[in-house]
Formats: C-alpha cells, structure tokens, sequence
C-alpha cells in the first residue's frame, strides 16, 4: 500500500506477451542482499525511501544504473505482503501466507537495506533523518512510502475488531477476520464500507461485498442476508463504462446502495455500524450488522505531513506526467504517497515506474525529461468467485485497456489472471525492475498497429 513493505491493494499489473521480454532472461530469482538496522554508509547516490512495490522496484531499476553500492532502501518492516491478494484472501480463496515473503528476499543482490523508520526530510540539504537521529544523504531521493491507514479515525476502532462479526481486508491483522465473519455470517446486514478519503484501489471495498455474495448463494444463506454498500462517494465507481456494469451486477444480486454514507463509529459489541449522512453533516444512522467490512480512513504518511516535499494535504508533490518533484529537481516519487490525480494500485505502480526510469535517466544526464505519464491504472474487479471485470483507465477517467474484448464484462480469464498470474508478475517482473507496462491497445490503434 511503510510502502507496504505492502503492495498497493489492487493486482492490476497489465498482462500479455510483454512477459516473455528479453529482459526476462536475466532475471535471478533470489539475491542476496546487505541488511543492516542502520545506515552502513551516510551517503548514497539514490536513496529509496519505502520497500513496497515501488521502493523495490525502483531499487532494482537504480542498481542497474550507478551499481548496487550506491543504492540504498529505507524500510523498517522484516515482511513484504503482496496485498492485492488480500482480496481473495478475505473471502476464503487464498491463504495469507501466500501474500508474504521475507523483506530481505525481494531487496535487489547488493542493494543496501536501512530497516529503519524515515523520521524527517531536509531536502534543502539532501538528506533524511532516521531513527536515533541518524543522518543519511544522497544525490537523487525517491520516495515510495505508500499510504497510511487510519482505522483509529473512526470511534470503537481499532479495538473493535477483538469482536466477532467484523472484519478487514486492508490489514495483515484483521483480513482474516474478514474470511471468519463470512463463515460465522448467519442473517441480517451485511454491510461494506467506503471512506470519506482516498483509498488504493477504489474498487477493493466492492470486491469482497461480491465474494460474500456468491458464498452466500453457494450455502445456502443469501436469503438471509440483506447486503449492503455505504460508501461515501457519490457513484459506484469513478469510470463510466465500469461503474455502469457494476450497477447491473449490484440490481442483478439485489444489493442496497447508499450514498454519501461514511462510517463514523462502530460499537462492536452491539454490533452497531453508526454512518454520517455527507449530504446532510451532523445527520447519523445507526445500523445493526450481522457482518461488517470495514474500509479505514487512509492518509499520506506522517512523516510528509507538514513536509517541504508535499503539497497542503499532505502527499508527495510531483509532475502528473514526469514523477519529478515540483520544487526539488533530485526528489522523485511513485505509488499511493503522491499527489498524483489517478487511482492508487500497484497497476500505476508498474506504469509509473517506466516512467519514472526514464524521467531519472534523463535527469542524471542533465536532460530535461520527455516520458509521460498518462496516468494510467487498473482494478481487476473481482465480482465472484471466477468473474472479474478488468477495468483499465487514465488521468481522465477514460477506459485505457490492454485487450481488444470489452473489459467492462465479467469473464473467468480475469478472474484466474488476478488469482494465479498476476501474483507472479508481482514477484517476478514488477519487483525485480524489469517491466513498467505495455502500450494498451488503444495506443496501438491509435498508431495503426492493429
């Protein structure tokens, strides 16, 4: 989603033929790696602050560069989760294990690992701080720090989840939860949330509605429960195209929608979701759950909260189109801690970080750079247990797709490239450096190469 030592929660890497890429070859699948609590150097030429996807990925782009001695990952946690997986994970058709591996394990052959905490930025002086007051410096920064969840924001939480009945996919601690109370689910509402803030993967929070749905059907309890999504937005979904299938999947599955609805409290042991109409501030429900997905609030990580390098809400203050910083030409950015205006998933992750090598390359030649993102991302929306809808779109909100079929309909091939393939390309391709997205199709067309 640290950077998820945590990947973003949508498994949206582009598939195709692209995986069979030269540059494949070379792949290792494990590298050794220098691991230490400190700083073994104070200076490092590129600084990589976060080992989520992005951090990691942008490592192994920058080892290749200026050479592993010179590349540093700040990164406190010891595991690194593939968190797209979480999804399935939720509802029962994947185990947790299979979203973990070891931190050391994916950190790039001779890249320097800091397992330290980032505590502060001075990039009028190149350098952070970390914990124990420990200087580290560099030439080039890039900051991937993923985005930070805020289940303290909302009353009766985090404490809540020690009850039955309620459960989280966004969490390594509470996913589980989520997967015992659609076992556990005996009548009643069923609700599935949505924050009032920006979230990664804005699809995430209906894909386990959907699952619980088809679990249901399968033992026989659907008719017992009355589904229900409250969801601080406004539309289902922020693409057209997709959200208008959503909503025919949603009437077809006879699931409630509320709008402007955000969670406010929960009182879990009574069971009792308490929601803010947004229309009308001040205005709450109060409603009995028999099971209860929480989506939490989320936010930029504290440490660029007030930070030179963020704009006034908090996150990394980047190009939309190079990743470059605005105001500090050595201080680069990718995934869910920037400012930038496209949905936050692990399939931007991959684009950006194309983008991101080049806009670097060019830099350290005192170039001006030319990639552009276009702001490109996707969520596989999960919609059964062998159905998903891919949706793939740009900065404005228009399908931006890899395949020449209609994305925006439920099909099994979706379903098993998120479960089984995607997985993979996460460890294989996207964090090893060696893949930032194919041109979709449109492009293609749009070049006349049909």
């Amino acid at each position: 989603m640290s950077a998820i030592g945590v990947a973003s929660s949508c498994s949206c890497l582009r598939p195709g033929v692209w995986l069979l890429k030269a540059g494949m070859q070379k792949m290792n699948s494990f590298g050794l790696h220098t691991a230490a609590r400190c700083a073994a150097k104070d200076y490092y030429e590129v600084l990589v602050l976060g080992g989520g996807a992005g951090g990691i990925a942008m490592s192994a782009r920058m080892k290749r560069k200026v050479g592993a001695g010179n590349v540093a990952v700040v990164e406190p946690s010891k595991t690194h989760y593939y968190q797209p997986l979480w999804t399935l994970v939720g509802g029962g058709a994947k185990q947790l294990a299979a979203s973990a591996r070891p931190t050391g394990s994916v950190m790039p052959k001779g890249v320097e690992w800091i397992q330290a905490r980032v505590t502060a930025l001075d990039p009028d002086k190149n350098c952070i701080w970390l914990e124990n007051d420990i200087k580290v410096s560099y030439k080039y920064l890039i900051i991937a720090l993923g985005i930070s969840l805020h289940y303290e924001k909302i009353k009766g939480l985090p404490e809540g989840f020690h009850h039955p009945k309620i459960g989280s996919n966004y969490s390594v601690h509470t996913v589980e939860k989520t997967w015992k109370a659609l076992q556990d689910f005996k009548e009643g509402n069923a609700i599935f949330t949505f924050p009032n803030t920006p979230v990664k993967c804005a699809g995430a929070p209906q894909k386990i509605m959907y699952l619980s749905d088809a679990y249901w059907r399968k033992t026989g309890k659907r008719s017992k429960a009355n589904i229900m999504f409250n969801t601080s937005l406004g539309v289902i979904f922020g693409v057209k195209k997709y959200a208008d299938a959503l909503l025919e999947v949603i009437k077809e599955r006879n699931i409630a929608v509320n709008y402007k609805r955000n969670l406010v409290e929960v009182r879990a042991d009574k069971q009792e979701a308490v929601f803010e109409n947004l229309d009308k501030p001040g205005e709450t429900e109060v409603l009995q759950y028999g099971m209860l997905h929480v989506t939490p609030p989320m936010g930029p990580p504290a440490v660029l909260i007030n930070s030179l390098v963020s704009d006034e809400a908090g996150w990394l203050d980047v190009d939309k189109e190079t990743l470059q910083h605005k105001r500090y030409p050595n201080v680069f950015g990718i995934g869910d801690c920037t400012n930038l205006p496209t949905s936050k998933t692990a399939a931007a992750v991959a684009a950006q970080s194309g983008v991101l090598d080049k806009t670097i390359s060019l830099v350290m030649k005192n170039q001006l750079p030319a990639k552009k993102y276009d702001g490109y991302t996707s969520c596989p929306l999960v919609t059964g247990y062998n159905k998903v809808i891919l949706a793939e779109f740009d900065y404005n909100a228009q399908p931006l797709e890899t395949f020449p079929i209609d994305q925006s309909k439920e099909r099994v091939t979706m379903y098993h490239m998120k479960a089984d393939m995607m997985p993979f390309l996460y460890w294989n391709a996207l964090l090893k450096g060696y893949w930032g997205g194919p041109a979709p199709v449109r492009k293609l067309m749009h070049l006349g190469l049909k």
